[in-house]
């Protein structure tokens, strides 16, 4: 292994926690850019590219594609990489390459994505700060943290801010543990998209448009199933939606918690989620988005949320104050102008086709509304023993190498509801 120190030799200092640590350094050095693409563009398998303490500017984007490179910061506020002025290139860090680590530094201001993963296997983000420091903007750029078409992927102990789509995004990919990371200030804070067994746990999202999403989209080359959303707190994602007009999100309702759409086999359990002035909880299909493809959906798609299972959650308030002239209007006409929707809100969409088992089941919430999407919302209504029900635990994410942190079983988070 060869271990590459990029600068002055100094003592790194390991940050690694959902909290910034204390102001990024004002000196920016300038002349760094060449030293780190030629690094980069060097690099062989093994080797581990360390940068120090300080804030480096880039106007153009960097890019790996050797595989087995670790990239190591002092810190997420000690090691900048700034972009401000950034003129060439659609990512902060573009990487092309498997068993790549990356961590404890900082991608700032980038023109497009900060961090993108593309096609690699066993992948580690850790203590990893991405931001854009003027705030929510539709001129940021979409993704902070950016997996996508890869497996075995842990993204741990990380922030991402002001992200015009998501904050924290996996696409497409296989087997992803996503933990203890803190998301405010995007359009989405998480999302899991057309993606299958992940683990999103321990987490906070706070001040997004909304807090965790779990998506399933039509015509891509693969479908998602098995998300786990548990012990993360999502509280007062009441941010205006914020995204570029035609992206996916652009449809969340500022005010949301936990999204889901035309996802099957969800469990979304012992979590803290409140304060989302739509709703703590979204279940919607394809029907209901305002990403609707002109082109249709493959025949092979399925646009229904299916074996959702909402359980041992602990709600408070939220629903009081929903996005969007349709959703005041039925709150009022269902709860009056002092009230408020129920902890879960749900199209009423379902596959008739479907030949066997539930397709949602909630326990522990104040109420689930049906908005009566197949009718035009003409009828909505509290929902009851429809989705009184229980539904099998998913089976907890192991990555090859990486610590689990354990999870409670379904029958005992159920219990604490």
């Amino acid at each position: 292994m060869k271990r590459i120190v990029l600068g002055v030799a100094m003592a790194a200092v390991l940050v690694v926690g959902c909290e910034r640590q204390g102001p990024a350094p004002v000196a920016v050095d300038r002349d760094y850019q060449k030293v780190l693409i030629e690094r980069l563009l060097d690099a062989k398998p093994g080797d581990v590219i360390e940068i120090p303490a300080g804030t480096f500017a880039f106007d153009r984007s960097l890019n790996l594609r050797a595989d087995g490179v670790t990239i190591r910061g002092a810190g997420m506020d000690k090691t900048v990489l700034s972009f401000k002025g950034q003129k060439s290139g659609a990512e902060g860090l573009l990487v092309n390459a498997g068993n790549f680590t990356i961590e404890n530094l900082a991608i700032e201001d980038t023109k497009g994505d900060g961090l993108k993963v593309n096609e690699g296997e066993n992948i580690v983000i850790r203590g990893v700060r991405v931001e854009w420091t003027r705030g929510p903007h539709t001129d940021n750029g979409a993704y902070g943290l950016y997996p996508v078409q890869t497996k075995n992927v842990l993204i741990e102990d990380c922030v991402v801010i002001g992200a015009s789509d998501a904050g924290l995004y996996v696409g497409q990919s296989d087997t992803i543990v996503v933990r203890r990371n803190r998301v405010e200030r995007n359009v989405a804070g998480i999302e899991i998209e057309n993606s299958k067994n992940a683990d999103v746990h321990d987490n906070v999202a706070t001040q997004n448009t909304g807090g965790i999403l779990v998506f399933d989209m039509p015509n891509l080359p693969r479908r998602g199933h098995s998300t786990r959303v548990f012990k993360n707190r999502v509280f007062d994602n009441n941010t205006d939606n914020f995204a570029r007009k035609g992206a996916a999100v652009a449809s969340v309702p500022a005010g949301s918690g936990v999204v889901l759409n035309s996802a099957d086999k969800v469990e979304i359990f012992d979590n803290d989620i409140g304060g989302n002035k739509t709703a703590n909880v979204i279940i919607s299909s394809y029907w209901s988005t305002g990403y609707m493809n002109k082109y249709g959906i493959s025949k092979d798609y399925d646009p229904y949320p299916e074996e959702v299972y909402v359980h041992g959650n602990r709600f408070k308030g939220g629903g009081d104050s929903p996005d969007g002239l349709d959703l005041k209007t039925l709150k009022v006409a269902l709860f009056g102008l002092g009230g408020s929707l129920p902890d879960v809100l749900w199209d009423g969409y379902v596959n008739a086709q479907r030949a066997q088992g539930p397709q949602i089941c909630v326990e522990g919430a104040s109420g689930v509304l049906n908005a009566d999407g197949p009718h035009k919302y003409k009828n909505p209504g509290l929902v009851g023993d429809a989705v009184r029900c229980t539904l099998p635990a998913l089976p907890a994410i192991v990555l090859p190498g990486a610590t689990q942190a354990g999870a409670a079983p379904a029958a005992k988070a159920a219990s604490k509801s």
